[in-house]
């Protein structure tokens, strides 16, 4: 039986819960420990795939096509594995399963009820996820004393109580500071740890959430009145990037405390992560890197395409900085583009009417002014229907957007046309894409054959493609198993588009090959104005 840490939060939401679970697991991934993590979302939706954007940030897909939390994409990025669906445990999962069971009578003519009934598919579905894991870490999302936690909280406990000391409880609380004062409230925190204590579970370590550093008499006041020892009390306060929280956690000494408590006693070695950390925060050169899409209010949205840049921008020691641009003003004032004065445009993934015209515009602006363009998933139709009202479709468009459109040259694809309900039917998941030689995306890959993780229900319309390519448009990227465009480009400029997600698979220490390229092209465009000027 492996060891389990469940992370829990308290006073608000926000405070980067997800980040401290991630860097739990990245301390003790730096000891040579197995992790896996699990994330518990107490909403009732069965995944976050049909959650607005705007309301929930982005939605992180897994490998085998889960549509889940975007915590997830954290334990990917700092833990440098895969997850899979059944990573993201929903309320809505677990009462689907337990009223499916209930109508096949497995229940054998018992009251359902919220305990055991409940909380046992909870349990059973935690303990899924070992899978011959050393450390299994789950949030629990929400903060304590929210209604949606109860059953969740409840079968950390019954675990707690069958493994005894194979279990672990970390709380993450606010601790804010006074402006007039400059002084540290704990009250916050010590209501949050008594609302804690009131379903019968006991922190082991408290995470102190704060601006700035706490100070001696702050951990003794939270010891004193938390239960916990002052050596596992520890402090995330601000800092410049998210990636700095496991080393920061690690030298106050958490790894050892981690590791003792658990019985897993080893060394730590993290010079690679340091030195990502190095050339993420001190970079050479900085580039403007336009972002343009629908959703730029909530920059979340995006979480996994900052990080991939950010990933990128630390192995070519350039600072993305991220200039957003909502679509819809670029349909009012198609002007504001050229004010700008970007180094690269990116046209990002995103559904429906709304604004996609000044999607468009911007990879318009893009082509024209030969400015290094990535466009992914929506950015890449919409690319295509650009590229073919240039070449002299006049009104071409996506069936999405305008479903009487003279040129369909973006299309729902065949396994779409029968779907009924939207939850988790899209195309989803990694799929593998075969490159065509001497291409641009043959040149950053450097192989013939990439897996990518995908999500949509359109593609382009192979039908006008012989118009298309012959008006220059480049196919450089085939779906393997069906034939379906995966990546057009433009020859005679960094000019690329892709169906898939690139963001997803990128990694701090291992980044995707198409934003490297990206920002290295940004890169000369700068240096290029520069000598102009």
């Amino acid at each position: 039986m492996p060891k389990f840490i469940f992370v829990t939060g308290g006073v608000m939401s926000g405070l980067g819960k997800g980040v401290v679970a991630a860097s739990v697991g990245r301390i003790l991934r730096w000891r040579g420990i197995s992790v896996n993590a699990v994330k518990i979302d107490p909403y009732i939706n069965v995944d976050a795939g049909t959650m607005n954007p705007y309301a929930h940030g982005e939605v992180f897909v897994t490998y085998d096509g889960g549509e889940t939390d975007l915590d997830l994409g954290h334990y990917e990025r700092f833990l440098d594995i895969e997850l899979s669906r059944r990573n993201n445990i929903t309320s809505g999962q677990i009462y689907l399963s337990v009223i499916e069971k209930e109508r096949r009578g497995e229940y054998l003519g018992q009251t359902v009820q919220l305990i055991p009934h409940v909380t046992d598919e909870i349990k059973k579905r935690i303990f899924e996820s070992i899978a011959g894991h050393d450390v299994v870490i789950v949030e629990i999302g929400g903060t304590v004393g929210d209604y949606e936690q109860l059953p969740f909280l409840e079968a950390a406990r019954q675990i707690d109580l069958e493994l005894g000391g194979d279990v672990l409880f970390i709380h993450v609380a606010l601790v804010p500071v006074l402006r007039t004062t400059g002084e540290f409230k704990t009250k916050p925190l010590q209501h949050s740890v008594a609302e804690l204590r009131r379903y019968g579970i006991q922190p082991d370590v408290v995470v102190a959430r704060s601006e700035k550093p706490i100070d001696s008499t702050t951990v003794r006041k939270i010891s004193l009145f938390a239960h916990v020892p002052e050596g596992a009390i520890f402090n995330v306060y601000d800092v410049d990037t998210i990636y700095k929280v496991p080393i920061v956690l690690e030298r106050q000494g958490l790894g050892d405390y981690l590791a003792s408590r658990l019985g897993l006693a080893k060394s730590p070695e993290y010079g690679d992560w340091e030195k990502f950390v190095q050339r993420l925060t001190s970079p050479k050169f900085t580039v403007k890197l336009g972002m343009c899409g629908k959703y730029v209010e909530l920059p979340d949205a995006y979480l996994s395409i900052v990080e991939a840049a950010r990933h990128a921008g630390a192995a070519l020691e350039i600072k993305p900085e991220f200039v957003w641009i909502n679509s819809v003003d670029v349909e009012r004032d198609p002007d504001i583009l050229r004010k700008l004065d970007v180094d690269a445009l990116m046209v990002l993934p995103g559904f429906g009417v709304r604004g996609a015209e000044g999607m468009i515009e911007c990879i318009r602006y893009a082509r024209v002014e030969k400015i290094p363009f990535l466009g992914i998933c929506f950015g890449m139709q919409l690319a295509v229907v650009e590229f073919a009202r240039h070449v002299g479709l006049r009104e071409a468009n996506s069936t999405e957007l305008n479903s009487n459109t003279p040129h369909p040259v973006v299309h729902l694809a065949p396994e779409q046309r029968e779907v009924e309900t939207l939850g988790g039917t899209m195309i989803l998941g990694n799929r593998v894409v075969e490159l065509v030689p001497n291409t641009l995306a043959a040149e950053i890959y450097k192989t013939t054959s990439i897996v990518e993780r995908h999500r949509h229900r359109y593609e382009v319309n192979l039908h006008y493609l012989p118009k298309l390519t012959e008006g220059g448009l480049v196919v450089s990227g085939w779906r393997k198993d069906v034939k379906r465009v995966e990546i057009v480009e433009l020859p005679g400029q960094f000019f690329i588009a892709t169906q898939f997600h690139p963001e997803f698979k990128s990694r701090p220490t291992r980044p995707s090959p198409l934003f490297v390229a990206l920002l290295e092209a940004a890169r000369q465009t700068r240096q290029s104005s520069i000598s102009l000027a």
